[in-house]
């Protein structure tokens, strides 16, 4: 790829531009996205909000795909919607992408082609739930069948490179990192929204100042399932406390500030957290969304240890 090329300089301007909104954004959506990217003066589109395989008129190669997550009950048009995350989850080394339609030689399944012979790096932005997008990058496309009526598609290891994995290694790696990235990522988007976007603990109502904390840490294989009953909304300063046991929840959903945090006396913040002390837990509007109580009872039982 020509570094100097007007393509390879419009790539890197969507690129560092997707990645400040990776940054600030745990997940992106029509708001983000709609608005493109700058180059030299020009804004230019980062989808086709009715396609999911896009080129700018003014590129030469593919800038990027989209999978879009179905509503619930909604139709699935194209195969790599259902299974994209199975693949992404079980798989080794690639992901399928559908073609655009049955006609491989179509102006979008041609686009993927020459993204394929070329080895050009693009945008995918991987649904995680209706209208919210993960943004990976770079990936490529790494292989074409137009048989099939589908490619193979790999990430990158490296996202400040343009350069394609070469070996098996660094495919699987590649992948491991995604899988990692998308856990969390849906993990969460599903614990804040069982929660209408507040803090479990203080109710605070800002999405973006907040985590979903895992009650059971997922390396724990017996309990520790990306599961919304494994997880609660926290704001930043509350998910360290828990995480560092200073706050504990018990199997009754009451919360318990530990001696180490009431025995001091330093400003409105720490009187807001000792105020929490024998208060309930703010709980999902649905039972079953409510955190699991054996999981909690484990939880606990480390908290009494160490507080």
């Amino acid at each position: 790829m020509d570094a100097s090329s007007p393509d390879t300089l419009m790539r890197l301007a969507a690129f560092e531009h997707v990645r400040g909104l990776n940054e600030i954004h745990d997940q992106l959506t029509a708001t983000e996205l709609n608005p493109g990217f700058f180059f030299r003066g020009e804004r230019y589109p980062l989808v086709n909000p009715q396609r999911g395989i896009f080129k700018p008129k003014q590129m030469r190669f593919l800038l990027s795909i989209k999978t879009v997550f179905p509503k619930p009950g909604g139709k699935v048009w194209y195969d790599d919607q259902r299974e994209v995350h199975r693949q992404i989850f079980h798989g080794d080394e690639t992901v399928d992408y559908a073609f655009m339609g049955k006609n491989p030689d179509a102006a979008d399944n041609r686009w993927l082609k020459e993204a394929y012979e070329n080895q050009i790096p693009i945008i995918y932005f991987l649904g995680i739930a209706p209208g919210r997008y993960q943004a990976l990058l770079p990936t490529f496309i790494s292989g074409w069948d137009g048989h099939a009526l589908k490619t193979s598609v790999t990430f990158g290891t490296d996202p400040d490179t343009f350069v394609p994995p070469t070996d098996s290694v660094e495919r699987r790696y590649a992948l491991r990192t995604v899988k990692q990235r998308l856990h969390q990522a849906t993990f969460r988007e599903a614990v804040i929204s069982a929660y209408n976007g507040r803090c479990a603990f203080s109710g605070l109502p800002e999405p973006l100042l907040l985590d979903a904390a895992h009650i059971i840490a997922d390396k724990e294989e017996h309990l520790g399932q990306p599961v919304v009953t494994n997880g609660i909304p926290l704001s930043k300063i509350h998910h360290a406390a828990f995480d560092a046991h200073l706050i504990g929840i018990d199997p009754d959903l009451r919360m318990h500030v530990s001696n180490r945090l009431l025995e001091q006396n330093d400003g409105p913040m720490l009187e807001a957290l000792k105020l929490l002390n024998k208060q309930k837990l703010r709980l999902p509007d649905r039972p079953k969304d409510y955190p699991d109580r054996d999981r909690l009872a484990v939880r606990f039982e480390r908290f009494k240890s160490v507080a």
